[in-house]
This record gives C-alpha cells, sequence and structure tokens, in this order.
C-alpha cells in the first residue's frame, strides 16, 4: 500500500470519526430535550444551591438527564450554577436550556394594602426566596431603622403598594434596601412640597392617609375624607376615626385577621396610642400601608369647612358630611337605624 492510500484512509477514517463525534454531540446538546407541554415553565433554583439540588429543580422538566449532564459539563454549568427564576419554553434543546439557566428573570412583585408587616412579609415570601421570618426581621432590625429615619411602629409607612420588580433569589437585606430607595423615590420634590405646605412630613401624611383609606374604599371621596382629618387637627380636636379603634383592638388581641364591621361605645376606652378618640393628633404608626390614592388623597386634600362625617345609608360605600355637630347626630342617628335593621352586631 503506497503512502497515498494511507493517507486518504486516514483522512476517510478522521471524517468518519468526526461525523460520528458530530452526530453525538448534535443528538446530545442539538435536539430538543424538554418533558412538559405547556409553552414555558419557570424554574426556581435556590440560592448556593449544589449541581445536584440545581438537577432536582430541573428534572421535572428534562427528558434526558444524562444529554443535560453532558452539556452541563461542556459548558462548566455543574461547576457554576446559578440562582433565581428562570424560563424554560417547550422544545428547548439542551445547550438552550442549558445557556437559559444561566439569565435570570426579573420577577414582578406585587402587594397591597395589609395592616401588619407580619401579613406582608408572608405576601413577598410567595413571591421571592427569603421566608417570612427573615423579611420581618430585616425590616425591624434597629441598624435599617436608624439608618432610614424609621421606628418599628412607623415601618409600614416605608412600603407603599404597588408593583416592583426584583430577582426571586434576592436577599432579604437588599430587599429591604431596595424598598427603602423606592420609598425616596416615591417622595419626589412635588409630594415633598405638597406635603410641607400641609404642615406635615411624609411618615405623618402615610399615617393619615392609613385611616384615610380604611375610612373609604371610594378613591374619589378620599380628598373630603382627608380634608375633615386634617381640620380637626388643626383645630387641637381629637381624630375620633373608626378604623383606629378597630386597628387598636386587633393589635391588642394579636389577631389581625377577625373582622369588625361595627365600632361600640364601649371600644372607645381602649388604652391604646391609636385610641384617636382619647388622645389627640396621630397614632404613632399606620393602621395599614396606604395605597397611593390615600397618600395623594392627603396631599391634595379637599378645602372645606365640614367637621364630621358618618357612612350614608343611602349610597352604599360613601359618606355624608356635616359641618356642625347637630347635623352629624342627625346622619348619625340615620345610619345607626339602618345597621341595626341590617342586624349588624359586629
Amino acid at each position: 500500500m503506497n503512502f497515498k492510500k494511507i493517507i486518504t484512509i486516514v483522512a476517510v477514517l478522521g471524517l468518519v470519526i468526526a461525523a460520528i463525534v458530530a452526530a453525538y454531540v448534535y443528538n446530545r446538546a442539538f435536539t430538543p430535550n424538554t418533558t412538559f407541554v405547556q409553552k414555558e415553565v419557570f424554574v426556581y433554583v435556590p440560592s448556593n444551591a449544589t449541581y445536584e439540588e440545581a438537577k432536582e429543580a430541573i428534572a421535572p422538566f428534562v427528558k434526558n438527564m444524562a444529554k443535560f449532564d453532558f452539556v452541563a459539563s461542556q459548558r462548566k454549568y455543574n461547576t457554576n450554577v446559578k440562582a433565581g427564576k428562570f424560563l424554560l419554553k417547550q422544545n428547548m434543546t439542551t445547550f438552550d436550556m442549558v445557556r437559559a439557566l444561566r439569565s435570570n428573570v426579573p420577577v414582578k412583585v406585587a402587594f397591597n394594602n395589609q395592616e401588619s408587616l407580619d401579613k406582608l412579609a408572608a405576601r413577598l415570601s410567595d413571591q421571592l426566596e427569603p421566608t417570612r421570618e427573615e423579611i420581618v426581621s430585616v425590616f425591624t432590625n434597629e441598624a435599617f431603622l436608624k439608618k432610614n429615619n424609621f421606628t418599628s411602629e412607623n415601618i409600614l409607612s416605608m412600603l407603599i403598594p404597588n408593583t416592583y420588580e426584583f430577582y426571586w433569589n434576592i436577599s432579604a437585606e437588599n430587599l429591604a434596601d431596595k424598598m427603602a430607595k423606592e420609598y425616596r423615590k416615591f417622595w419626589n420634590v412635588k409630594r415633598l412640597e405638597k406635603a410641607q405646605k400641609k404642615g406635615l412630613t411624609p411618615i405623618e401624611v402615610s399615617v393619615l392617609a392609613s385611616i384615610v383609606h380604611k375610612e373609604t374604599a371610594k378613591a374619589d371621596e378620599r380628598p373630603r375624607v382627608a380634608g375633615v382629618y386634617l381640620n380637626r387637627m388643626h383645630t387641637g380636636m381629637p381624630l375620633q376615626a373608626d378604623p383606629t379603634i378597630i386597628y387598636a383592638l386587633k393589635k391588642q388581641s394579636g389577631d389581625f385577621d377577625q373582622v369588625i364591621k361595627r365600632v361600640f361605645h364601649n371600644d372607645l376606652n381602649i388604652e391604646s396610642p391609636y385610641n384617636t378618640y382619647k388622645y389627640t393628633g396621630l397614632p404613632p404608626g399606620p393602621i395599614a400601608m396606604p395605597d397611593i390614592s390615600a397618600i395623594d388623597a392627603v396631599l391634595n386634600a379637599e378645602q372645606h369647612d365640614y367637621m364630621y362625617f358618618c357612612a350614608s345609608p343611602d349610597k352604599p360605600g360613601y359618606h355624608v358630611f356635616a359641618s356642625n355637630y347637630d347635623q352629624h347626630l342627625v346622619n348619625a342617628r340615620k345610619y345607626a337605624a339602618w345597621v341595626n335593621k341590617l342586624g349588624i352586631s359586629r
């Protein structure tokens, strides 16, 4: 056999081997390797997860884990696992899956009005990796509170109901810092100037807004209700807000899940700094997280001479307003008769 034939045979063998290797790699890396029928699914890989722990999270969505192991090794994913939320699409190749597991997908986190930090923490922990306990701990940390000029009583003022974007695996500490940053961004120059004109600090605005929020669910009525409370504050009159009594009752019992629809005269004797019938001025903190419409209602409160209001029996959800106590008594008796007729006892 001459030299040219040997070279030709070696070349052919090389091409055959290369083709076999290429087919092997292609089959393992570039063919569909998913099991799910949905168009897309999300995979959650915990912080500090090992490769084996990451595979446990990924396994339900992978058809052939041997193929995944092969590509993960070649792409060094097995020694460089990323934590977070990741998007996998139907019929993804193994190569694309490994690549997707390096691209953390942001989470849109939404929360609404909550009455306690514990309830908020539970809501956040349903959407993010940190636990309820971790979130409560960091938001009540003395150093964090001092750094951001809050107290354990008014920290809810910092947490403005809205939709925010975080990474799923954000730490509790970074979550708290980002919420503080969002709070400072919310209180822009325009809002700060309006608060100053009302003689209120941003925290005081939030405390009053929480009462307005609880008094009426009707956003279009909130500026008028806010105006009543500001009139009372300016004359030194107690706020006499029933929602603060309800909050005091819940706080004293520790049960924020109870439903209290009616405040009785005896309830007004409760000893609490949140009893605005007994103590003048604002309570030490918000009775819930006021939403933005309630905050802006305080900042843009109506100017009027109303000093009293009570729920309207003729227009459910709304209130009737009065400038003097005699008229208020007429309105209040009418409402009480309506409530008694309905048989609402608590």
